[in-house]
């Protein structure tokens, strides 16, 4: 293997983002929440609560997001536990009041994306989650609200360790911008990218003090160019 080559695998592996970073974090996460999530349960008197999952489904694709864009807006601490847990209750009512699981299934996900929407706590999984507790909640025996313990205890256990995690490995959790210092010469300011945002057909994963951080760098960098050209 060239020298080039091995370069080239540490900085994807060991980089600002690297997929080794991700991996690692992913795996403690979900780790730690599942053993803590057990023995809590097993806390409880009577079988029922043993019964109960201790790990859910929709916690893997969070981790992801936790770990490895934790930039995101999708991937913030309140997007993850609003966007899991409102998203599981709205699954678990619309299955009890509906009863059909195809019914259920359709309209617990669409109500999740509009509530989530209107709590600014959009995060993908839980898409997944309305749905796994829809389903549950229209199983032969529909699952109640006991079922909610696991995915609590998994949600706010992943987010611990992510914010440790994440802090841990430079990686501001909670995602802060960077400060922006605008150059005279420009006339753009940052009501102009929230402007053109809103304009825009389509919705970018990105922050709007990211972009005006990333605008400024780009700008920074093509002055450089021509300067010592």
């Amino acid at each position: 293997m060239s020298q080039a080559v091995r370069e080239n695998w540490r900085t994807r592996a060991l980089g600002h983002l690297g997929w080794l970073r991700g991996t690692v974090g992913a795996t403690i996460g979900i780790a730690i929440a599942g053993l803590v999530t057990w023995y809590a349960l097993h806390l409880f008197p009577g079988d029922h609560a043993k019964a109960l999952p201790f790990l859910v489904a929709p916690l893997g694709a969070s981790a992801v997001l936790i770990f490895c864009v934790p930039a995101s807006p999708l991937a913030q601490p309140w997007a993850v536990i609003g966007g899991d847990l409102l998203s599981g209750a709205i699954g678990l009512v619309i299955g009890h009041l509906l009863g059909d699981p195809w019914l259920s299934a359709f309209v617990a996900v669409g109500l999740a994306i509009a509530v989530m929407a209107l709590t600014r706590s959009l995060h993908p999984p839980g898409g997944a989650s309305a749905l796994l507790f829809a389903l549950g909640a229209t199983n032969a025996q529909p699952w109640d609200w006991t079922w909610m313990l696991p995915i609590a205890a998994n949600v706010l256990l992943l987010c611990g360790v992510g914010w440790v995690y994440n802090n841990l490995t430079g990686h501001s959790w909670p995602h802060r911008p960077p400060r922006v210092a605008h150059a005279p010469a420009l006339d753009y300011t940052r009501e102009d990218i929230v402007a053109v945002l809103e304009e825009s057909d389509e919705v970018l994963d990105v922050d709007v003090d990211d972009l005006d951080a990333f605008v400024q760098a780009l700008l920074n960098r093509t002055r450089a160019r021509h300067g010592a050209s």
